[in-house]
């Protein structure tokens, strides 16, 4: 067979990923909080795009395109601005901006005359002035004189415009100014405050300090006992336990801090792992005291703080806020609908566009105002579709998962994607995109949309299948309500779920109990019988005190 080269014409369907298709789906997939970042840079960017605010003034044209979710369903609620709202006309082209009145400009311009014709026209004479009584006077020049406190320069409470409610928001302390800030009480020299500085920067967001100290004295060329002084100083600072190099040090800090570091609490807290392996028959060799003394010791220890630096934190904390709310409808049924207050409200200035395609001769300004055009209009339908998708997802989650929203978790079905997309007739991964970073507040809590699909679990009877979430539940509950005397194990755990109908393997169990931070039968039983035991001994300890003779 000869090869040689020929024309041939070949059609073919085949989806092309168009910036602005690339775009919805990125927003798709966009938490709340991101997707207010993304329009905020939007705004910025575009100048036919603008923000769509409640108390707007002027009337929208017919010709300006405005987002609302406003859907045909009973399950949805309608967002944004009514059709009487709008952005106005524009500032610079007959709009309602800020100018002088004719008035105003004539008055301005209009030539007084000569000093007499002023005091004519006044109807008094320009030097009857009067003196100021000492009152006025003391109060002009208390105004005149430069402001002293905080609140004078803006930052309390005033009736003008620039009001800042943030100004009295006090900025939140982080653990190295905490940290700095006792640096510069405790030494004078700078060379102990420079290796102390050093070692706060070292200082990670739990408060603990690298066991090698990262090289301190080979950096800054002072001795290791210089730093180890240092060091020790750091250590007394605030919280208790900071700047230590291991778990013990932290927790031998803080007990010293309480007097309480004695022989026996030194030898609990150097045996940690043991403590971790709860074994509690070679801490009470080492520490050399009785089962009392060693529970009391052991109490002491959980009390203490292992990260003392967590409380400051490295990030402010977002709110969570939802993006759908679950209500009880009048029927019986579930009313789904959005939240209002996470969708942006944008709208196309089509006004502003219209007038400027008028005045702009250049062919390169009208390409850059007509693709602003384009993606403010596209941007607008695709954060109306998002909205609209949001809502059809969560409504069929909702319809899916009625036995979980009126009787809880125990009754939460095994759901995958599959079973959403196939039942709205959209696409497998625009439903992952859809419930991720979106969260639902219901009657039982507030859920990640991706908390409503689990896996499934067979039942032992052949009958519906059990969700890997209310399996996780079930074990819980038959843990939770074990006796002391009578710890369940993992294969005593498959037992009972197997007579409940929920068909699992022993290897199922342990990997749920593991994840939920369950310890194991063997652990749980020496934790059951120390406790019942510190309860039996304080109870015989209280018996014996009232029936001595008074």
């Amino acid at each position: 067979m000869a090869l040689t080269q020929r024309l041939e014409f070949r059609q073919s369907q085949s989806l092309v990923m168009t910036p602005q298709l690339m775009q919805a789906i990125k927003l798709l997939q966009l938490s709340n909080l991101d997707l207010t970042t993304f329009v905020e840079e939007e705004l910025e960017r575009n100048p036919l795009l603008e923000r769509a605010n409640d108390e707007g003034g002027g009337e929208a044209t017919a010709e300006t395109v405005q987002f609302s979710d406003s859907h045909g369903d009973d399950d949805s609620v309608s967002h944004g601005d009514g059709p009487g709202e709008g952005t106005g006309a524009d500032d610079g082209f007959g709009g309602s901006g800020e100018a002088f009145e004719p008035g105003q400009e004539e008055w301005m311009s209009k030539d007084l005359g000569s000093r007499a014709e002023i005091e004519q026209t006044l109807d008094t004479g320009l030097d009857n002035v009067f003196s100021e009584e000492p009152a006025e006077a003391a109060a002009r020049n208390a105004q005149d004189a430069a402001p002293t406190t905080y609140t004078e320069w803006g930052g309390g409470a005033s009736g003008d415009e620039d009001y800042n409610l943030e100004a009295f928001v006090a900025a939140e302390t982080t653990l190295s100014d905490h940290l700095a800030e006792q640096l510069s009480v405790a030494f004078t020299g700078a060379a102990q405050r420079m290796i102390g500085q050093y070692l706060i920067d070292l200082v990670d967001e739990a408060g603990y300090l690298p066991p090698d100290l990262g090289g301190a004295a080979e950096r800054l060329g002072a001795t290791q006992e210089d730093v180890e002084d240092v060091l020790a100083v750091l250590q007394k600072f605030d919280p208790p336990g900071v700047c230590a190099r291991s778990l013990s040090e932290c927790l031998a800090i803080q007990l010293r801090e309480l007097d309480r570091y004695d022989p026996a609490m030194q030898a609990l807290v150097e045996h940690l792992d043991l403590l971790a392996k709860r074994d509690i028959a070679s801490l009470r060799k080492l520490c050399g005291v009785d089962d009392e003394d060693i529970a009391d010791m052991i109490g002491e220890i959980r009390r203490l703080n292992p990260k003392p630096g967590m409380k400051f934190g490295s990030a402010r904390l977002q709110t969570m806020v939802p993006d759908v709310y679950v209500r009880p409808g009048p029927d019986g049924g579930w009313h789904v609908e959005l939240n209002s207050d996470t969708l942006p409200r944008v709208l196309v200035n089509q006004t502003y566009y219209s007038e400027l395609s008028k005045k702009i001769g250049k062919d390169g300004d009208k390409s850059y105002f007509t693709d602003a055009l384009q993606n403010a209009t596209w941007l607008v339908r695709a954060l109306d579709q998002r909205a609209r998708t949001i809502l059809k997802v969560a409504t069929e989650i909702v319809r899916q998962q009625d036995g979980f929203f009126t009787h809880g978790v125990a009754h939460l079905r095994p759901l995958n994607l599959k079973a959403v997309a196939d039942a709205i007739q959209m696409h497998e991964s625009t439903v992952s995109r859809v419930t991720a970073n979106k969260y639902m507040a219901t009657n039982r809590g507030t859920f990640e949309l991706k908390y409503f699909f689990t896996a499934s679990i067979a039942s032992a009877d052949g009958g519906e299948a059990h969700s890997a979430e209310a399996v996780r539940h079930h074990i819980k509950q038959l843990i939770d309500s074990e006796a002391p005397t009578a710890i369940l194990s993992d294969d005593t755990i498959v037992e009972r779920l197997r007579a409940s109908g929920i068909d699992i393997a022993r290897r199922t169990v342990a990997k749920y109990r593991e994840a939920m931070r369950i310890p194991s039968s063997v652990q749980r039983r020496r934790d059951k019988q120390s406790a019942l035991g510190n309860v039996l001994s304080t109870a015989m300890s209280d018996r014996s005190r009232n029936t001595e003779p008074a």
